[in-house]
């Protein structure tokens, strides 16, 4: 039990540091004491409930709602975008890439090794919202699924990688080969190109991976790109409990990888190399992706989630 004398002293000392706003220097010199001393009678200013802080959320700030979806599926982070509440798919992506730049921009550190998935509009809209990032150096940016496609739908894929690498001052490093190859036809034909290889080698480099999160069905983008799987081959998946992919790898609602003979026609990065990269992005919303984003959670696939509001508390039901 602190004395009525002490009491006053803390309290003067939590006055002058909490609402005249002193600097701790500044009221030792005040109250002639030593700074050590007025850090331990802010201390126990706290200890003494003299001094309560209490945080205010501002409208548009869903701080409960991502730290549930955190302690459900035992994630770093849970980044929610404000969008309407009835929003169109535009509204969706601009929000959501506005939201995953502003993460981008805040986190990105010297000498990162950046993967980033093709064939994704989400991570276009990341892109186009981004500002270039001056206070970092010696970083790359890796195509961590094949890119080759329809020539109309290819310029996306190295418009993304070339984008990103010049935002962040790094070097691109691209994957020149299809996302699925052609049925008959052995990915190994293309691991014989020396980029190919370089890329394919830089995957288990890659410090911060930057995934889109996509449904059996394929987005029109990607449908357009020929960086699909037939529709029959859909059907087999889809048999298989096929609910999601992350670079054209697919796992059922569990989060569970489908095995498939397909999964040996893609050229990415396997599921487990995407599992051991230190921050994994998952970067998708709407309405359609939900189940494919609870699966990819349930994996233990990404380990950051930027999404919209709708969808998480659509994750959560």
């Amino acid at each position: 039990m602190l004395s009525k004398s002490k009491l006053r002293l803390v309290t003067k000392v939590a006055q002058l540091y909490h609402e005249k706003g002193y600097l701790q220097k500044q009221i030792a010199e005040e109250l002639h004491l030593s700074q050590a001393t007025i850090s331990r009678l802010l201390k126990a200013a706290n200890e003494q409930n003299i001094v309560k802080t209490s945080v205010s959320i501002p409208v548009g700030v869903y701080s409960k709602l991502e730290e549930e979806i955190e302690e459900k599926y035992s994630i770093k982070e849970v980044i929610i975008a404000d969008t309407p509440s009835n929003p169109n798919n535009d509204e969706i992506l601009r929000s959501i890439g506005s939201a995953a730049s502003y993460y981008l921009e805040t986190t990105l550190s010297n000498k990162e090794i950046i993967g980033i998935s093709s064939w994704s509009t989400t991570l276009l809209a990341m892109v186009n919202a981004m500002q270039p990032i001056s206070n970092v150096k010696d970083t790359k940016v890796v195509q961590i699924l094949g890119g080759i496609g329809n020539p109309a739908a290819e310029t996306h894929a190295s418009h993304l990688i070339k984008r990103l690498s010049s935002l962040v001052h790094g070097e691109a490093v691209f994957l020149p080969a299809p996302g699925v190859t052609p049925k008959g036809s052995s990915p190994k034909m293309y691991m014989q190109d020396e980029f190919v290889q370089k890329a394919i080698n830089m995957f288990s480099e890659i410090t911060l991976a930057l995934v889109g999160i996509g449904t059996l069905e394929p987005s029109k983008l990607l449908a357009n790109s020929g960086n699909v799987f037939s529709e029959k081959e859909l059907e087999e998946l889809k048999e298989e409990g096929a609910i999601g992919d992350i670079c054209l790898h697919f796992f059922d609602e569990k989060g569970n990888p489908t095995e498939t003979s397909l999964n040996k026609r893609v050229i990415s990065m396997s599921l487990d190399q995407i599992k051991g990269v230190k921050r994994t992005v998952g970067i998708a919303g709407g309405e359609r992706k939900v189940k494919a984003i609870k699966a990819a959670l349930k994996g233990q696939y990404i380990n950051v989630l930027i999404t919209d509001t709708n969808t998480a508390k659509s994750i959560l039901k």
